[in-house]
């Protein structure tokens, strides 16, 4: 539509429903080919230079204006949009679901409802934000200042209304931060001197000084500007009570609950300071200019579903990561008796692993359904998991996705001197244990399955299986077929089950379950005191091991059975286990099975899966690790510039341990970054404080 028919279109007597479709067609008219903001406000300079020439255009614009202004409520919009409608992580997840899939309508009264579809691009935030001020003025004076009031004193009617609007939203506003501040969730978190010092008690004293301040004396009177300065620092006084519960969190574990409701206090404050400059500023058009592109880039946020996860869980990945680092610190090796040590603990797991591959090829025996045969694999698996956890053994894939954070936690401190070279000998640490893993788990599996095969032959006259399921075990192990896929796969499931490790040990501190078990009557007086003590120890530290473990076994079970239900055909290639298949077949079959090219394309195969194991799992791991870590791309760099130093200058420690512990490291790595010479630092790398989601506008 051109601008002349679309001035023409306007009509204050229309439905409501039309009236609000020519106020958008007005905007999309002013946002053109959204491609340059300057060509949109050259398009409102253009509307306003038609209006003023056109006298009798304007006695139909403000009859339309005061329509307008009486038929919607503009304090949704300014007190509420953006914000979750019961300040839940779950219920605004679901708002924004509903958002994407049922489409709005212009029939209706609420002006939040109505603003998405009025500003409902990114680009309107820029082209509002290029609105220069004597076009703002043009706009205000033009438009929203009636004939009679221009040449008077009087208080121009959409002014009142305009003030209204803004106390309305204040209003609530400030008591939605003080409900916050009053919820039991936060307030017992909060630190004792935040407590102290009730700032959220004094909250609603402070902005009653300012209502009686504007209403007897204007917005702009010196009692109304000393209020408002008041309130201002009530606010300040209680987003800093409000960041003290972060420090509760941190050390108690974290509720993606709590960490919501704290971003949408922070944001309240942010939005009431915004309608206070609203009110009192001395260039109002400017700064209601701003509040309304920054409603529009909050609409557009609010449309994020990503968004909102990453911004609420930020705080929970940090500590999953962390808690997950505490567990990788015990599988790195440092030295040749640690080295030797997890050699021996990867064979017990080797051989652990070896009657799990037996009792797995057993199920197949019972002909269960799909389900239920994944449910009994996964039961098998998650059985001797925590059996070889309990007996302090280990299994090689499950190592990376615990180690990575635990890696990544040594760069906290990048910006000491030899930081980065603890880290690439962490590096180097971590793929010699992760070698002594493989072979102890390998080189004891099959042994361990050929033994057991031979065994059941002489004794009940049958091998594990038969010559038709290990050509078949062979066939599914083909390096030809999708055996990197499935093994990638299986890297994405242990990277998975350290995220519900890391999860369920969060969850289990947070609701502080090991000082229950301990004084708990009820389990004291079951269990003894004694007794209770020691479950309370024992779940506090193996919580974490129990979840991966039992989370892994049952997905390596389960996610074939799902995966085969919605026909995708996936499958779970894990090292060890596929190792101790092929053992099986191979003892099925006898010595002739050397001579077969299907299973040395099986040995092949075994040889990639263990690696792509560790490194899709490691991957997952240490991405997040870096994330939750906030390690800039500048110091990514760096240590990928150090890992190729160290690969070419001694690339044997990443495969022998050293002979002696290095208790001169940390100085070697200061005087080796002071000659070498390290690249600027461009800020720092720890985990930023909790004060820092996004701050819109």
């Amino acid at each position: 539509m051109d601008l002349t028919r679309l001035i023409d279109a306007l009509d204050p007597q229309a439905p409501l429903a039309q009236r609000h479709l020519w106020l958008i067609e007005l905007l999309r008219w002013v946002r053109g080919d959204a491609q340059d903001p300057q060509a949109s406000v050259a398009r409102v300079r253009l509307f306003l230079d038609a209006v003023q020439h056109r006298p009798e255009w304007l006695v139909r614009w403000r009859n339309w204006w005061q329509t307008f202004v009486g038929s919607v409520d503009a304090t949704p919009l300014l007190a509420d949009y953006g914000f979750a409608p019961r300040t839940a992580f779950l219920s605004e997840l679901g708002q924004r679901l509903r958002r994407k899939v049922l489409p709005g309508t212009p029939e209706t009264t609420d002006l939040a409802e109505l603003f998405g579809l009025l500003l409902p691009t990114r680009f309107d935030v820029l082209w509002l934000k290029a609105l220069d001020t004597a076009t703002l003025e043009r706009l205000r004076r033009l438009l929203f200042t009636p004939a009679e009031a221009a040449h008077t004193d009087a208080t121009p009617e959409a002014a009142g209304f305009w003030q209204t609007a803004l106390m309305d939203a204040l209003i609530f506003c400030v008591s939605q931060v003080s409900a916050t501040g009053f919820a039991s969730e936060i307030r017992v978190r909060m630190s004792a001197e935040a407590q102290a010092g009730r700032p959220f008690h004094e909250l609603p004293s402070s902005f009653e000084v300012l209502r009686l301040g504007v209403q007897n004396h204007g917005p702009h009177s010196p009692q109304a500007l000393e209020a408002a300065a008041q309130l201002r620092a009530q606010l300040d006084a209680c987003r800093h009570a409000a960041y003290s519960v972060y420090s509760h969190l941190e050390a108690h574990g974290v509720s993606v609950g709590i960490v919501f409701r704290l971003r949408q206090l922070r944001e309240r404050i942010v939005r009431i300071k915004e309608l206070l400059d609203c009110l009192q500023s001395e260039q109002p058009e400017r700064a209601t200019a701003t509040l309304l592109a920054d409603l529009a880039q909050v609409g557009q946020d609010n449309r994020s579903i990503r968004a909102l996860i990453a911004s609420s869980s930020q705080l929970t990945a940090a500590k999953v990561a962390e808690r997950s680092a505490e567990s990788g610190e015990h599988y790195i090796t440092r030295d040749a008796d640690e080295y030797r040590q997890m050699l021996g603990k990867a064979a017990g797991g080797g051989a652990v692993l070896g009657l799990t591959t037996w009792v797995k090829l057993s199920l197949y025996a019972l002909g269960l359904s799909a389900f239920w045969g994944g449910f009994a694999a996964g039961l098998n698996y998650a059985f001797f998991f925590v059996l070889i956890q309990l007996l302090h053994l280990t299994v090689a894939t499950k190592q990376p996705a615990v180690t990575a954070p635990a890696m990544v936690a040594k760069l906290k401190d990048i910006r000491e001197p030899g930081a980065v070279r603890r880290f690439v000998d962490e590096v180097a640490n971590l793929f010699r244990s992760q070698i002594a893993s493989i072979v102890g788990n390998v080189g004891l599996v099959v042994p361990v399955v050929v033994v057991l095969s031979l065994v059941l032959q002489f004794v009940t006259d049958a091998p594990m299986i038969d010559a038709n399921q290990a050509q078949h075990a062979l066939h599914d192990l083909h390096l030809l077929g999708p055996t990197v896929l499935f093994a990638a796969l299986t890297g994405v499931l242990l990277f998975a089950s350290s995220i519900v490790a890391g999860w369920v040990e969060n969850w289990f501190v947070f609701h502080k379950l090991d000082s229950a078990v301990r004084h708990n009557p009820r389990f004291t007086r079951v269990l003894g005191p004694a007794r209770a003590a020691r479950w309370a120890t024992f779940l506090r530290s193996n919580v974490s091991g129990l979840a991966a473990n039992i989370s892994l076994g049952f997905m390596l079970g389960l996610v074939p059975a799902f995966a085969a239900f919605f026909g995708l055909g996936l499958d779970v290639r894990h090292v060890t286990l596929a190792a101790g298949q092929a053992a099986a077949a191979a003892a099925s079959i006898g010595p002739g099975i050397l001579t077969e090219p299907a299973f040395w394309w099986a040995v092949a195969s075994i040889a990639l899966v263990g690696p792509i194991n560790l490194a899709v799992s490691f991957y997952l791991a240490f991405r997040l690790a870096l994330r939750a870590q906030s390690i800039s791309e500048v110091n990514r760099q760096r240590i990928r510039a150090a890992l190729w130093r160290r690969i070419r200058s001694a690339s044997l420690s990443f495969l022998l341990p050293p002979r002696r512990p290095r208790n001169d490291a940390r100085q070697d790595d200061v005087d080796r970054e002071k000659t070498e010479g390290a690249p600027p630092v461009d800020a720092p790398d720890s985990v930023p404080p909790p004060a820092a989601p996004p701050q819109h506008g």
